[in-house]
């Protein structure tokens, strides 16, 4: 069974890992069936978000997690809440807040993310 707390740790390792640009960190979190919907509408499979949030245009400095909420059904965890991004592109630098949902699932000891969407935009 998963507790709110691991799940919500392991949430908060994937946003450091962005930050630290820690590819393998960030590998170890993803399950290797991951998928990620950007508020942008592009999507993501573990190698392409790898690659663009780790070695490519987004300079992560920040995410924080307000108001999480996590339901938990035996082994798989959703989290909902407000993403604060603080990011670097070819844009420049800036805050993007917005609705994030996560999917958490237990398999083989680990805790993996499965999958996520955020946006839109706030």
């Amino acid at each position: 069974m998963l507790t709110q707390d691991e799940v919500l740790k392991a949430a908060v390792e994937r946003a450091d890992a962005l930050a630290r640009r820690d590819g393998e960190s960030l590998i170890r979190l993803l399950h290797p069936k991951f998928c990620w919907i950007s508020h942008q509408g592009e999507r993501f499979d573990r190698d392409t978000y790898v690659r663009s949030n780790i070695g490519g245009q987004n300079n992560w400095h920040s995410q924080t997690l307000e108001q999480p909420t996590i339901t938990i059904f035996c082994t798989t965890a959703v989290l909902t809440c407000i993403a604060i991004d603080d990011v670097s592109t070819t844009a420049g630098r800036r805050q993007n807040r917005m609705p994030m949902t996560q999917v958490w699932i237990r398999e083989e000891g680990s805790l993996l993310l499965v999958a996520g969407h955020a946006g839109p935009l706030l």
